[in-house]
């Protein structure tokens, strides 16, 4: 991936950079039907697409492929962002990307699944987010069996159906000497996407702060220290230390 630097055609070295002001003067342009704009803007984000796809490098699929479907997600992003959510792009398209991209190794896994099964699975999954916005919290199988009036074996096994298969001996990482392989982070539990997109939301939410809140923070949750020390170290009471925390960390829950 590191050495692909043309991609369907695309240079991507020279992938032009948007500021946020100008992704937002596009996006005025791009309510009101302007096709330049809509092209400029893609162009200005197909770095999404090249961050995205080299967490799917090493399936052995096509990278031209990848990069073709990821901008498929970019573009359904671009057609459907609301500017007044007041929600950075990124982080609202990095999600639609990856489905994209998910969807289609699925549909082109090599195992064959037939339809009955998927349309199945798509059913639970579709049933199991409709229970989690109504009571707040995940459905058993058993509550799921019970809503789609199926056995609750078919349901795993239709569930199970639509995984990514990989090979255990497949090389996870490489650093020049000793090479990690699948097997040895099966119970890796740190480097999922939903942790990925939390560090995104959650880097997103600390630009929102004041220089003092971001540095107290920092020294609280990420460097461990007491509020009693922080306060030491720059110079404030504990109370002050106190208010100035809770009103950055309400601020960040918002956001988030």
């Amino acid at each position: 991936m590191a050495n692909k630097v043309e991609i369907c055609g695309v240079n991507t070295s020279k992938l032009p950079v948007l500021s946020n002001e100008e992704k937002m003067e596009l996006f005025e342009k791009i309510k009101q039907g302007d096709m330049d704009a809509r092209e400029k803007f893609i162009g200005g984000n197909l770095r999404l697409v090249l961050s995205v796809i080299q967490r799917f490098n090493n399936r052995g699929e096509n990278l031209d492929d990848l990069f073709q479907i990821g901008c498929i997600g970019l573009i359904k992003a671009i057609d459907n962002f609301d500017t007044s959510h007041q929600v950075k792009f990124s982080t609202y398209a990095v999600p639609m990307i990856i489905g994209e991209i998910r969807r289609y190794l699925r549909d082109n896994n090599q195992i064959r699944v037939s339809r009955s099964m998927r349309d199945i699975a798509y059913k639970t999954l579709k049933a199991k987010e409709e229970y989690i916005t109504r009571h707040a919290k995940e459905p058993t199988i058993e509550e799921l069996a019970k809503i789609l009036g199926l056995a609750k074996e078919d349901i795993v096994f239709a569930l199970e159906s639509i995984q990514d298969p990989i090979s255990l001996h497949e090389p996870a990482y490489n650093d020049g000497t000793d090479t990690i392989f699948v097997m040895d982070q099966v119970k890796d539990t740190k480097n999922t996407d939903e942790q990925w997109l939390e560090k995104i939301a959650l880097s997103e939410a600390m630009k929102r702060l004041t220089e003092r809140e971001k540095h107290i923070i920092s020294l609280r949750f990420f460097s461990g220290k007491t509020q009693m020390e922080v306060a030491e170290e720059i110079g404030i009471s504990q109370a002050q230390v106190s208010r100035l925390e809770k009103g950055a960390l309400d601020r960040m829950k918002k956001y988030i």
